[in-house]
């Protein structure tokens, strides 16, 4: 493909291209238009595509090849690192304060050079919450919220859109919360998306997007929810244990 296809907000939810014909420059533009349905949405993260765009522009959807994911059981800290997270006295939870998560990643992108979250995708992933779809992760430095990150779990996947750190290794600690969580759920992968050097020294690798799509079509199928996240904070400290 040489152009990029436009959809119409009118479009069925999978009116997408093929995600082997999105573009090579820029890497993975698949498609422009469309709203920000749960249908549409839901549609496209199972189908390898995800939506990423500035205010101003209509919706930009993406399939970049490679894709840079994460199997849970490989997240990695240095010795430094544990060490940290041992004496840690911040805690963990699922899902307390979404709103709040999906603010401040919006906020830490503002004023960067590149896309952030725009008004319109706060609301269309807060009902994705609201339904049972998108999920946070928060990290508590005794009642304040210091860093966390939120995605949409389907089936046996995790998608992670943002994350965001008001103090050090905040941001860290909900990722490997997160990947503790996944792995214990028997999750296969956590999508980041786009590669970058920091979450390669995660444990982050990067896979084809061709790989990619078989573990979409075997990972979310049937398309489930994920329900049952503790409701208990955990301290951060234990998860240094396992």
């Amino acid at each position: 493909m040489t152009r990029v296809a436009w959809i119409s907000n009118l479009d069925p939810p999978g009116a997408f291209p093929d995600v082997s014909d999105a573009l090579r420059e820029p890497d993975g533009l698949l498609a422009a238009g469309g709203d920000l349905s749960t249908e549409r949405l839901l549609y496209a993260y199972r189908h390898g595509i995800f939506p990423w765009y500035e205010t101003g522009q209509p919706p930009l959807w993406w399939s970049p090849d490679p894709r840079c994911v994460l199997v849970p059981e490989r997240f990695h800290c240095s010795r430094r690192q544990w060490q940290y997270i041992r004496r840690s006295a911040r805690t963990l939870s699922f899902n307390q304060d979404f709103a709040s998560v999906i603010r401040n990643c919006a906020a830490d992108r503002r004023g960067l050079a590149g896309t952030w979250i725009t008004p319109e995708m706060e609301r269309a992933y807060s009902r994705l919450h609201d339904l049972g779809w998108a999920h946070s992760v928060e990290i508590w430095e005794r009642e304040m919220l210091v860093g966390g990150l939120y995605g949409v779990a389907i089936g046996r996947l995790f998608f992670g859109e943002s994350m965001f750190s008001a103090m050090p290794n905040a941001s860290k600690m909900a990722l490997l919360g997160l990947c503790r969580e996944l792995s214990q759920r028997g999750f296969v992968l956590l999508d980041c998306q786009l590669v970058s050097p920091h979450l390669l020294s995660l444990g982050a690798t990067r896979i084809s997007r061709g790989e990619f799509v078989k573990h979409l079509a075997s990972a979310c199928d049937p398309p489930t929810k994920t329900t049952d996240w503790p409701r208990e904070r955990i301290p951060i400290s234990d998860l240094s244990g396992h």
